[in-house]
C-alpha cells in the first residue's frame, strides 16, 4: 500500500498558504483503491466574481456554481474528496461531490421535497421566510457513483450477501470521507459520506446520504457496492428508507441522530440491485495498451 501527502498552495492577500491534501492508494488484485481528501470548498469567489464559465482561471467555487445551478451551495463541500476504484482494464468508478450534486433538484423543476410545507408550518414565517429557497434545500440526492465506459450496468435479482460480510476478516485498508453536509439552518442536518473496507475476500463500499429534518422527517439513501475477488463485476444495492417523524413515535429520540441506529427502523421505499460488469471494450483496450508496451 502506498501512502502519500501532497502539498498545494493558494494564493492569497498574506501570500501563498500551503493546503494539505492527502492521498491514499492501495493495490488489490487487479483493482486500485484509491482517494484524495482536502479542506472545504472556499464560499466567496477569489476573483471578486469576474469568474468567466470554462475559463481556466475560473475559480473552483465558481466552476461548482456554473455546473451546478443551485441557489446557493451545502454549508460545507468538500469537493476535493474523492474516492476512485479502478480497474487494470480501465474500468473506473468514483464518488465525488460535484456529481452527487447535480441530482440535487434545482428551481428549474418547480419542485420542493415533499415534506417542505409541514417544516414551515413547524417553524414560524419569520424563521422560515429565508431559510426555504425554491429547490430541494434538504440537498437530497440519489446519486449512486459515477462510472466510466469501462462499466456496464445490468439490473440483476441477485443480492448482496449481508451474512458474508459480516464474517470476520483482516481489514487490508480503510477509509470514510465526507462528501457534502449542510446544517438546514439549524433544523437538521444533511450529509453524504462514503467508505470502503478491503478484505482478503473482496472489498465493500457503503455510500450513504442522511437527512434528518427536525420534527418532520428522517431519510437514507443508502448505495452498498461488494466485489468479491475473482468475479468480473460488482453488485450495488441502493435502498431509500424514509419515515416521517410522527411514525416514529415508539422509537427513543436519541436514535435520531444514529444513521446505524434509526436505519433500522425506517421502512423501506424503494430498492434497486444492479451489477456493475467489466466491459469486453475496457479489456480489450486494456490488452491492447499491454501489447503495445510489450
Amino acid at each position: 500500500m502506498e501512502m502519500k501527502q501532497i502539498i498545494q498552495t493558494e494564493v492569497t492577500d498574506n501570500g501563498p498558504v500551503r493546503l494539505p491534501v492527502d492521498s491514499e492508494s492501495h493495490t488489490f488484485d487487479d483493482w486500485t483503491i484509491s482517494y484524495t481528501k482536502s479542506h472545504i470548498l472556499k464560499s466567496v469567489c477569489i476573483n471578486d466574481n469576474k469568474c468567466v464559465q470554462g475559463d481556466a482561471g475560473c475559480c473552483e467555487l465558481c466552476v461548482y456554481n456554473f455546473a451546478l445551478e443551485l441557489p446557493h451551495l451545502p454549508d460545507m463541500v468538500f469537493h476535493r474528496n474523492i474516492l476512485t476504484i479502478s480497474h487494470k482494464n480501465g474500468a473506473r468508478l468514483e464518488f465525488n461531490p460535484i456529481d452527487a450534486l447535480k441530482l440535487v433538484r434545482n428551481e428549474k423543476l418547480d419542485l420542493k421535497v415533499a415534506c417542505s410545507d409541514e417544516w414551515k408550518e413547524s417553524r414560524s414565517s419569520a424563521d422560515t421566510q429565508e431559510k426555504v429557497k425554491p429547490f430541494d434545500w434538504s440537498f437530497t440526492t440519489e446519486y449512486k457513483g459515477t462510472v466510466n465506459e469501462g462499466i456496464l450496468v445490468q439490473a440483476t435479482d441477485q443480492k448482496i450477501d449481508m451474512f458474508k460480510l459480516m464474517k470476520r476478516e483482516p481489514i487490508l485498508f480503510y477509509h470514510d470521507l465526507t462528501l457534502f453536509e449542510d446544517e438546514l439552518h439549524d433544523h437538521g442536518i444533511s450529509v453524504l459520506s462514503v467508505k470502503v473496507r478491503v478484505m482478503p475476500s473482496g472489498f465493500f463500499i457503503l455510500q450513504r446520504f442522511f437527512l434528518r429534518v427536525d420534527h418532520v422527517l428522517i431519510r437514507i439513501n443508502d448505495t452498498r457496492f461488494h466485489y468479491e475477488k475473482g468475479n468480473d463485476y460488482l453488485l450495488r444495492e441502493y435502498t431509500h428508507r424514509e419515515a416521517k417523524i410522527e411514525q416514529l413515535k415508539r422509537v427513543p429520540p436519541a436514535l435520531f441522530t444514529s444513521p446505524n441506529e434509526i436505519a433500522e427502523h425506517l421502512p423501506v421505499v424503494s430498492k434497486l440491485t444492479e451489477k456493475l460488469i467489466l466491459t469486453p471494450t475496457a479489456i480489450d483496450a486494456a490488452e491492447a495498451t499491454v501489447e503495445m508496451s510489450s
